[in-house]
This record gives C-alpha cells, structure tokens and sequence, in this order.
C-alpha cells in the first residue's frame, strides 16, 4: 500500500508525547530504534485518501473492511502523574521524497486525533532533515 501527501507543519505538541519513555520502549519494538521526539505530517488527498482511511479502518477509528491486509503494531496507552497518554496503531514503511533516498518509518494513527487526513510519521531520523523535506513538498509512503 502506498499513501502520499504534501508535508505540513503540526501544531508542535508531538515532542511532548513521543519522548515519554513508555512509548519510546514502543516505537522501538516497531521501528527497530527509538523514534525521533516529534512527528512528520503529511497531508494526505487524492487517491492516496481511500488508503489513508484503510489504516484507520484497522486502528478502529473507522467502519468498514480495509482492502489490503497491513500489520497493525499496537501502542498502549498510560497514565502518568494524573495524566492519561492515550494509544495509538502503528504502521511500518518507508517514506521518500520524489527520487530520493527511501527511509525507514511508520505511520501512528493515535486513538484520539482531529486529524483525519493527515498522516503523522515518525522515525528514528528527523525527516524534515535526512529527505529533506519543507512544507508544502510531496512525499511518498510506502507500508509493508
């Protein structure tokens, strides 16, 4: 399954999730290494919507039967300090720019998110440097 989109600028929160050690322990079982504290979003459109929405027909967040058969990496949620962190379904790949050099990552779909049509990566590398990539740009993904 492939899903492409333009990079965008989130709203600058992820940091504060992704560098929770629970998680981390999580984005290592998926990603083989620790994840970069921060997310990459790609506005998702076009054709690639219908396979967006595949992924988050498997992580629940959807009605419907996905098409393809993509493995779902569970991420458990945790309270910590009275603070709830909420999980999360993981899916593995690699992400491109046009003709650049493929690195390896997955696509989280969080269990709570307003966002529906924007795929949130992430990575052991700071993508928006190792691609590189600026807002606007049009990435590849490409799930195992």
């Amino acid at each position: 399954m492939r899903v492409s989109g333009k990079v965008s600028s989130g709203l600058g929160r992820a940091h504060v999730f992704m560098f929770q050690k629970h998680y981390q322990s999580q984005f290592k079982g998926v990603l083989g290494v620790g994840a970069w504290p921060g997310t990459l979003n790609v506005d998702v459109g076009g054709d690639s919507m219908d396979a967006f929405l595949q992924l988050r027909v498997l992580a629940g967040l959807e009605e419907g039967v996905p098409a393809d058969s993509i493995e779902a990496h569970r991420i458990e949620g945790f309270e910590r300090d009275g603070k709830s962190f909420g999980g999360a379904t993981a899916f593995r790949g690699r992400i491109r720019r046009a003709g650049g050099k493929w690195e390896e990552c997955a696509i989280l779909v969080p269990d709570l998110t307003r966002h529906t049509s924007t795929a949130e990566v992430i990575s052991g590398a700071f993508l928006r440097e190792t691609l590189p990539c600026s807002d606007g740009e049009e990435v590849e993904i490409e799930l195992n």
